[in-house]
């Protein structure tokens, strides 16, 4: 049995002193076939344990389920850890934020408009226990008490920045405790003396979360919890990117020079992140502070690993740092990984979306049904009905849509509305009476940080056109996990005026990581042999989506897009550098 304990300023590991130097590493992040490797990196860069979030929104997509396999495979990559002779750090939530799409709650839960979600109203603590019921069984063999890696566990997720309910709190660490983990737990909040102390529960070890200003947020833990260790639960070391804004990045011997202030302080520290990863498919989340902000599908971070694996500027920064205070492995530093040489891909065939959507529709005789309505965690509505009137007129849709809604009267395009700008209302003429309204709405990732978590998506009311209600729809969820199957037709024109599919193949040799550029193309998805890359948008900062080796087979490779907007681009290009934007420091 292994035990991990806490003395009045370190940690004890079987009661020997342990320094905790980790770094993030979201399994659910990364392709599988990349598990050894990250990991592998992390144990060479001088950590000695790693940490991950659990999704509860993946691992449990309908209530009573639980998923385990594939990217979600989490006793596998707690093997593999084990395996590299890393301890791990796991931060089950419920909530997790992470950027992630809902902040990890599930949509089924959070679709219900009366819920009081992070707190201990029964209606969210009973689905809590009923998925720790699953969860945590098949997890407990590699807990520290089994003889596995997992050293101790986190209870909720920043909670003093979101609530006060430590009934709540306390009905988690019993939840844990209960099924059976033993392991220390702990909490973290920001270095704020309000958040600590409503996030915080009595022997429960509190950590820290910052980036900067090291001697006073150790200081502000310390006149929090008086005894303990003191660690850095989330050393932010770079940040995440939202569509149209900059690419962030944080100067490398700024953040090692933070690092060893910490550990110069014999702090513990876990470095967010040490490999971000990628939000592949529909699982970024958003920001809705003053306005929406979804964010980009890269999660790279700037990050000592990055996206693809790569070692960058902090790696090596970070390793010189951890070796004046930690014993650093003595073995080679890994080199950047080999690339694909750069590959053109023709775009020979298409599907228009709007007429490629089955028949079988959900009615809403009077208004609209949301997506949540509709059961849709992620992806497109689309929506019809028709227009009683022609000549110019005002559409307007109520409460706005979430997140951005593409408008055709008789198939051709007439508008967008975002969320993003707070759009309500578009100028259209209408042809004809009777003619066809269609409108596309995407959900653009789900509110993953503060009170705007459970925000509805889809069309979000009534809608009208010159104040007469628009009622008789027809509505089509559209998931688009995986592209409708082949065989697309052969294009006929390099003109695409309306929503389509394009597929064409490529050629592999030896599969290696590349990365998709779409110059041309406007916004939309992208997968590769089924695999679903996310989202790409010219607004950037991202430019390129990184398409992991394992994706590619040796032979011939399937690109499909769906482009959401006119393009006149045939042709897309794998190349062996990644884009994301220029830093902005």
């Amino acid at each position: 049995m292994s035990a991990l304990t806490t003395t009045p300023d370190g940690f004890l590991l079987d009661g020997a002193p342990l320094r905790i130097i980790s770094g993030a590493l979201h399994y659910f992040r990364v392709h599988p076939d990349h598990w050894p490797d990250r990991l592998r990196k992390a144990r060479l860069m001088g950590l000695n344990t790693v940490e991950t979030y659990i999704p509860w929104n993946l691992h449990q997509p309908e209530p009573g389920t639980l998923v385990l396999d594939g990217l979600l495979d989490l006793p596998r990559f707690l093997r593999l850890a084990a395996t590299e002779g890393l301890h791990v750090l796991l931060r089950p939530g419920p909530y997790i934020c992470a950027e992630w799409d809902g902040g990890g709650l599930p949509h089924w839960l959070t679709a219900d408009p009366d819920i009081r979600l992070r707190s201990s109203d029964p209606r969210f603590t009973d689905a809590v226990d009923r998925y720790l019921d699953l969860l945590l069984p098949p997890l407990l063999p590699h807990m520290a008490a089994s003889g596995g890696p997992v050293i101790a566990v986190q209870v909720e997720n920043e909670y003093g920045a979101y609530g006060d309910d430590t009934a709540y709190l306390k009905h988690l660490e019993a939840a844990l405790r209960t099924r059976g983990v033993e392991e220390l737990l702990f909490t973290c909040d920001q270095a704020d003396p309000e958040h600590l102390a409503k996030g915080s529960l009595p022997g429960v070890l509190a950590t820290g979360t910052f980036g900067s200003r090291i001697d006073r947020s150790l200081e502000r833990l310390r006149e929090h919890q008086p005894q303990g260790p003191l660690m850095c639960s989330e050393f932010w070391i770079g940040w995440f990117d939202h569509w149209g804004g900059p690419h962030h990045g944080r100067d490398a011997a700024d953040a090692a020079a933070d690092l060893d202030r910490l550990l110069s302080a014999g702090a513990s520290v876990n470095i967010y992140m040490f490999h971000g990863g990628t939000n592949f498919g529909f699982t970024n989340g958003a920001n809705h502070h003053h306005t929406y902000a979804p964010t980009v599908t890269s999660y790279d971070y700037d990050a000592p690993l990055t996206e693809h694996g790569d070692p960058g500027p902090k790696y090596h920064a970070f390793r010189e740092v951890i070796a004046r205070h930690a014993p650093v492995p003595d073995e080679p530093v890994p080199v950047p990984a080999r690339k694909l040489p750069p590959t053109t891909v023709e775009l020979t065939h298409r599907r228009p979306l709007l007429t490629s959507v089955p028949a079988k529709a959900v009615p809403a005789p009077a208004d609209p049904l949301s997506a949540d309505a509709l059961g849709r965690r992620a992806g497109y509505v689309l929506y019809r009905t028709t227009l009683p009137a022609e000549g110019p007129g005002l559409l307007h849709f109520t409460g706005g849509v979430g997140d951005r809604a593409q408008l055709f009267v008789d198939g051709a395009p007439v508008g967008v509305l975002e969320r993003e700008r707070q759009e309500e209302t578009l100028p259209v003429r209408v042809p004809r009476a009777g003619a066809e309204l269609h409108v596309l709405v995407e959900n653009m990732g789900r509110v993953n940080y503060g009170p705007r978590i459970g925000t509805p998506k889809g069309l979000l009311g009534p809608v009208t056109f010159d104040g007469t209600p628009l009622h008789g729809w027809d509505c089509h969820p559209l998931p688009l996990d995986v592209p409708p199957p082949r065989p697309f037709a052969p294009d006929p024109t390099p003109l695409s005026a309306e929503p389509a599919f394009h597929h064409g193949t490529f050629e592999v040799g030896t599969p290696a990581d590349t990365f998709l550029s779409l110059p041309g193309w406007t916004k939309g998805q992208a997968w590769i042999n089924g695999f679903h890359l996310g989202r790409y948008w010219n607004r950037g900062p991202q430019r390129t989506l990184y398409v992991p080796a394992p994706v590619l087979r040796p032979g011939t490779n399937d690109l499909v897009l769906l482009e959401l907007h006119a393009t006149t681009a045939t042709r897309a290009h794998l190349t062996d550098a990644p884009d994301l934007g220029p830093a902005a420091h």
